[in-house]
């Protein structure tokens, strides 16, 4: 199968690089950037008949979208808006129709910021109502809606009003997704990784030079590192499903929590790392104060094993110190 991948120079799609290396399928890696090193085909995703062509030449089989408007406060900018939901939500609904009309995959790659309006203390479903709270959130979650109406042969039911089937499928969908192609949509939070800008590598460099660090304890979740999802997109499309599912490492952590295990992990002993209110720090947009996702779906459906946050952690930062022993990025 040819499996075309947007947004190939971020974290995700780096991450899609390496597994593709050992993979039978055939990748085509896509971006309206180039990155140094690497092959980079242009693609930009908010042109319909640029996604159609692509897909005729290569016979594309399936797409994984890991591109997206990603910086949550920026998106609140009025003057932002237009753009941010034609890349989170527009650019979607033309991937999924290219894929549909050459009965293939599309394997949306979503958010926790679907959640974060309502007080959760209980880890988030794949069928519960999204309650985004800012600009960022309710894209994705329109991106979201959008695809599924898309595939959907009746009209789409609301986003968490959607009654999951034994196969992982939805209310009005083909489990398997039919003659017309099928979605997956992949909900994860937290991502960090070895490449581009991510929590994990700002904090292994302020721990590093900074005396003191003040970081919120009062937003909890779970990180995920970028291989261990493109690990489990690899296995999910040898035999797709059609569904919504979620995925980030195990565990739950505060950004706090996050950053003292960075630093300790990394030998960064000379920081003083203090927690701290969201309060203290105000922002555009009010972020999920819990936005752990249940992943019992994606792991029965599927049979892929979750690794714990801590575990792969420590493999991304000793492959972080193998890049700068390197010299790379």
């Amino acid at each position: 199968m040819t499996i075309l991948v947007t947004g190939a120079n971020g974290q995700l799609g780096n991450e899609m690089r390496l597994i593709a290396e050992g993979s039978a399928d055939k990748y085509i890696f896509t971006d309206v950037t180039e990155q140094e090193g690497v092959e980079t085909t242009f693609l930009d995703i908010t042109d319909l008949n640029a996604i159609r062509a692509i897909v005729k030449e290569n016979n594309v089989g399936a797409i994984v979208n890991c591109a997206a408007w990603t910086n949550v406060d920026a998106a609140e900018a009025p003057e932002n808006h237009a753009l941010v939901e034609k890349l989170n939500a527009t650019a979607p609904e033309n991937l999924a129709k290219a894929m549909k009309e050459v009965g293939g995959w599309l394997v949306q790659i979503s958010t926790d910021y679907v959640f974060g309006k309502e007080p959760y203390n209980t880890p988030c479903q794949p069928d519960q109502q999204g309650t985004p709270t800012g600009v960022y959130g309710q894209t994705k979650k329109l991106g979201e809606e959008k695809i599924i109406k898309e595939f959907s042969p009746l009209p789409a039911p609301p986003l968490g009003e959607c009654s999951r089937g034994t196969e992982g499928g939805q209310l009005g969908h083909s489990p398997k997704g039919g003659e017309g192609g099928g979605f997956i949509i992949i909900r994860t939070a937290w991502l960090y990784s070895e490449y581009g800008k991510n929590f994990c590598k700002t904090m292994l460099n302020l721990t590093a030079t900074k005396p003191q660090l003040k970081v919120v304890f009062d937003q909890c979740g779970t990180p995920t590192y970028a291989l261990d999802l493109a690990k489990a997109i690899q296995t999910i499309l040898a035999k797709p499903i059609q569904g919504t599912y979620h995925f980030s490492n195990e565990g739950v952590c505060s950004w706090y929590d996050f950053t003292q295990m960075i630093a300790r992990i990394a030998g960064h002993k000379d920081c003083d790392i203090q927690p701290c209110y969201s309060s203290e720090y105000p922002s555009p947009v009010t972020r999920p104060s819990y936005s752990v996702l249940d992943k019992r779906s994606i792991r029965e459906t599927f049979g892929i094993e979750v690794p714990y946050w801590v575990d792969s952690l420590e493999k991304c930062i000793a492959n972080i110190k193998k890049q700068q022993t390197n010299g790379s990025n």
